[in-house]
């Protein structure tokens, strides 16, 4: 019998106990470590509390992209476990998913105890030892040992020998720690995914104001992101800065999350498309009040709040309107400038870029390549993807792998 211990009793621990005893069926013995009173604690709060499983994006490749780290490797992994296979995974136990107009997948009842339900089901049908609130303290290896290659040493005291260890702890520094003194490298910790607050500005008296199709970039030279944007009582929030967030994390790290931003407000028009459809606004709308009149994508409160801040009046008609104020009134709204003062929070969901060198992972196997019959899967390796259900199919796909190659031990 091979005993696997898997540290770490959320997502992509369950996941990949499970996924071991289905493919392992008799010939593996599965126990999960996890120091909470409650499993899959991360499921029970994503989405709301609805839980969003993963995304409805089949394409391996174009499904890689959404991973600001980890996009190389995944792109082959995906190739063996992808949403596709996630769906079907559930579908088989009764638990269906829907997909929503932005592709994000929740389970059809918009409950997540409905996945957690389906998770514990599924451990104890398939008898797997799940220990709550028992802390590991340490994890030693010992190649020679006849009692087992891995030595795990609980808080109680108690030692425990398996044949093989997944590491399913996410961002947990003091397994990082364990990991290094086994000869991993960790890549350094940093926030992903939050929201960005803003300095002073009467943008936020707008909180709750949305626009469907904005850009937003760090300056000078940033890469911009786009989608909807929200305007908070804090600064921005919604998709658009979400991803901002991911993808520039270290570069926001390093500038202690105080740098200036530029917004397109009505993304991909451009600022010289933009002025000119405003000239035409000056000979075809001539007599209508600039504030009756605007371009129609722009929320009524966001159009008034750039005639303010502009101080142009909104009694003006349109054949009263400058080209200076047209420039003006084209610059704000394409290349509207912000200081960011600081990081928000994304609801409960912390997500980091960091961990597990990915260099130092084997992804055909999910193994270390430092130490045999160890596998990370998860948010333990430096692998973050943007919002939408990608960090979750991040989990499936990794404790997919590293569950099939352990099952295949088992069997040897």
């Amino acid at each position: 019998m091979h005993r696997l211990a898997i540290l770490g009793g959320g997502a992509s621990g369950c996941f990949s106990a499970i996924q071991a005893k289905e493919f392992g069926k008799q010939n593996i013995s599965v126990t999960i470590f996890e120091k909470s009173k409650e499993p899959l604690s991360k499921v029970k709060i994503s989405g709301g509390g609805r839980c969003n499983v993963t995304h409805h994006l089949y394409d391996p490749e174009l499904l890689s992209l959404k991973y600001p780290r980890g996009e190389k490797e995944l792109r082959w992994a995906f190739e063996s476990f992808q949403p596709k296979d996630t769906a079907d995974w559930f579908a088989k136990r009764g638990v269906v998913l829907k997909a929503e107009s932005d592709g994000r997948m929740f389970p059809v009842t918009d409950d997540s105890q409905t996945i957690i339900d389906c998770f514990l089901t599924e451990i104890k049908k398939k008898s797997i030892d799940l220990r709550l609130e028992t802390g590991v303290s340490s994890v030693f290896v010992d190649e020679n040992s006849e009692k087992g290659k891995f030595r795990i040493l609980l808080d109680t005291g108690h030692e425990l020998y398996f044949d093989s260890v997944v590491v399913a702890t996410g961002s947990n520094k003091k397994v990082w720690n364990w990991m290094e003194a086994l000869g991993h490298k960790i890549v350094s910790p940093v926030p992903s995914l939050f929201t960005l607050a803003l300095e002073n500005t009467g943008l936020i008296g707008l909180s709750g104001l949305s626009v469907p199709n904005a850009s937003l970039r760090i300056l000078p030279k940033g890469k911009i992101q786009t989608g909807p944007l929200l305007i908070t009582h804090w600064g921005f929030s919604g998709p658009c800065a979400l991803r901002l967030s991911a993808w520039e994390a270290r570069t926001l790290f390093e500038l202690n999350y105080q740098t200036d931003l530029e917004v397109n407000w009505i993304y991909p028009v451009t600022l010289q498309e933009l002025e000119n459809s405003f000239l035409g606004f000056k000979s075809e709308f001539k007599n209508s009040k600039i504030a009756n009149k605007k371009w129609e994508e722009i929320p009524s409160r966001l159009w008034e709040w750039f005639l303010e801040t502009l101080n142009i009046s909104s009694d003006k008609r349109w054949a009263d309107v400058s080209k200076q104020e047209v420039r003006s009134l084209s610059e704000i709204i394409c290349r509207s400038k912000f200081r960011m003062a600081s990081k928000g929070v994304f609801k409960e969901e912390f997500v980091t870029a960091g961990g597990i060198s990915r260099k130092e992972i084997d992804f055909r196997t999910m193994q270390s390549k430092q130490v045999s019959d160890l596998y990370f899967v998860g948010e333990t390796i430096d692998i973050d993807g943007i919002t939408g259900g990608f960090n979750f199919q991040n989990a499936w796909t990794t404790s997919t792998i590293a569950a099939k190659h352990v099952a295949d031990k088992s069997v040897r």
